[in-house]
């Protein structure tokens, strides 16, 4: 009887006859062409695909792979890969928040090195997302691709069935509870799908250049303070008028208030617009409008960036560095990006174009890039902390105690600060 181990040169014998017929003499001696892996995320993914032609033209040697999973598995799959060294590819895409958590490792390229030299190029990025990706130590961990503006979104009919002027929903965040008491008592409609997008965006009002969201830079936790105690009251004071729907982003209940009308209101990144009108309600096209958030609160809402893995192949960091510059520093890619799937654009040297100037059909012919273009160059970056995302969890918590529960907001801001401070310090 034959072992498996006499077995096997008579099989390997075998399959390389067949191969041998498959495949002519000097065929597989050809020298296998060079491959460029980059993980990516829906809708990056789409726009990696659509360099295609441009790498080709750049490198027509090196097969350009695209690696896509959905949001979560991506960014899941990144994290393990880069915590123990295995499958990492080439370049991996980062939404905005995934970036300060993997700047506080070491798996990251510092882009500020040779052979990249990021530095050279910041004036031709958006500030804010710049700095966003760069370390307290000074290293740049990844480089900007596209970036979200906030902007309010409106609907003109709601208001006007209510009696409601577009700047009552900006003047103040006062001003804009009251306007949504009024909108509810005259059309039913909710003024928002949920008061943590509130809260979100005036716990990042006031904060002081350099200054984190949670932290300051000698990691002391900043959340019992004047701009938490407002995103709380504000938050606080929706909810007791039963101005928010009580919904999830991204879920059917959400979509459903786009198209029926009963959201009257939403505070998002500019590329919701582009959202709105493609697949979540098309039919609502020239009822929306776009201003500005509450007082002038300039907030970003996600963003792409492009990283090269530290441990990622050597031979390939030239390579993926000239793909991320193709990709964040030419105006025709960042322009595509921005016309197929509204990915605004990192990268200044784009704000001149008469593009901003175009009236957008589903915000009523309205400007509307021009309000982003301007948020984009006033954003300013908050440095992120190792516990952001702990300190994101319980601060989200406590509000739905004080919401839920009727907790007072001090005795919530002191709990959170207490927990942030402990997991922080240990």
């Amino acid at each position: 009887m034959t072992t498996p181990a006499d077995g096997w040169p008579a099989r390997r014998a075998l399959l390389a006859s067949g191969l041998a017929a498959l495949f002519p003499l000097g065929a597989a001696a050809q020298p296998a062409r060079k491959v460029l892996t980059v993980a990516a995320f829906p809708l990056v993914d789409k726009i990696v695909e659509a360099a295609q032609a441009q790498w080709r033209q750049r490198h027509p040697d090196v097969e350009l792979k695209v690696l896509s999973r959905p949001y979560g598995d991506h960014h899941t799959a990144m994290t393990t890969a880069l915590s123990t060294a295995v499958y990492l590819p080439d370049v991996m895409a980062l939404e905005q928040s995934y970036v300060g958590r993997f700047a506080q490792g070491t798996g990251l390229d510092d882009l500020s090195r040779a052979p990249f030299d990021i530095a050279r190029h910041r004036a031709h990025y958006a500030p804010y997302a710049y700095d966003q990706a760069t370390t307290r130590g000074g290293a740049v961990v990844a480089a900007p691709a596209d970036i979200g503006p906030g902007t309010l979104l409106y609907r003109t009919d709601v208001l006007a069935k209510a009696g409601v002027q577009p700047e009552d929903l900006t003047r103040s965040w006062d001003s804009y509870v009251e306007a949504g008491i009024q909108i509810k008592r005259k059309t039913g409609a909710f003024l928002i799908g949920n008061v943590q997008a509130v809260k979100n965006i005036l716990m990042r009002s006031g904060a002081r250049p350099g200054e984190g969201l949670y932290f300051d830079k000698d990691s002391r936790v900043l959340v019992n303070t004047p701009r938490f105690v407002r995103a709380f009251e504000v938050a606080r004071k929706l909810r007791q008028h039963q101005l928010d729907a009580r919904v999830g982003e991204w879920t059917n209940d959400w979509a459903e208030g786009f198209k029926r009308g009963t959201l009257a209101t939403e505070m998002s990144g500019a590329w919701l617009v582009g959202q709105l009108n493609n697949w979540v309600a098309p039919d609502t096209r020239g009822l929306w409008r776009a201003s500005q958030l509450p007082e002038n609160a300039y907030a970003a809402y996600g963003g792409a960036f492009y990283a090269v893995p530290r441990h990622s192949a050597p031979e390939n960091k030239a390579l993926a560095w000239d793909f991320i510059q193709m990709m964040t520093l030419d105006r025709e890619r960042q322009f595509a990006a921005f016309k197929s799937q509204d990915a605004f654009p990192a990268l200044v040297d784009c704000y001149d174009d008469p593009f901003f100037d175009e009236p957008l059909p589903f915000l009523g012919g309205q400007r509307a890039r021009l309000l982003w273009r301007e948020a984009a160059r006033r954003i300013m970056a908050m440095p992120v902390h190792k516990q952001t995302t702990f300190a994101d969890e319980v601060i989200t918590t406590e509000l739905d105690h004080v919401l839920d529960r009727g907790k007072p907001i001090p005795l919530a801001l002191a709990d959170a600060e207490r927990l942030i401070a402990r997991r922080a310090h240990r």
